[in-house]
């Protein structure tokens, strides 16, 4: 049965519902659900410091909920669709608002992969 091969233990499913409990982070994985981002894009996204957006990020790469790419000195984020739990995060995220107007506007501002 196909919805078997998808199930998520209690535990591992109560970990990343905990993490993206949090709006930045869930937000965060909604941005990155239409498009990967850079960490400055974040820092202007959410206007927050390199730190806490580096932070925020960390928890989420730590469990394996995004990957990252390095280019240069830059690192790139994108969620992992190979996760575990990635259908669950999928579905709770095709709930929310699509992002792609904050990441167009970001591009209109010349801040779009400004880190290339």
């Amino acid at each position: 049965m196909e919805e078997t091969k998808s199930q998520v233990e209690i535990e591992e499913a109560a970990k990343v519902l905990k993490l993206l409990g949090d709006k930045t982070r869930l937000s965060m994985m909604a941005l990155m659900e239409e498009d990967e981002c850079c960490v400055c894009e974040f820092v202007e996204l959410f206007n927050m410091s390199q730190p806490s957006v580096s932070q925020h990020l960390r928890k989420l790469r730590d469990v394996g909920l995004v990957v990252e790419e390095r280019r240069g000195q830059w690192i790139f984020f994108r969620v992992n669709p190979d996760h575990l739990a990635y259908p669950m995060v999928k579905s709770l995220l095709q709930h929310l608002p699509s992002q792609q107007v904050k990441l167009i506007e970001l591009e209109q501002r010349g801040l779009r992969v400004c880190c290339d």
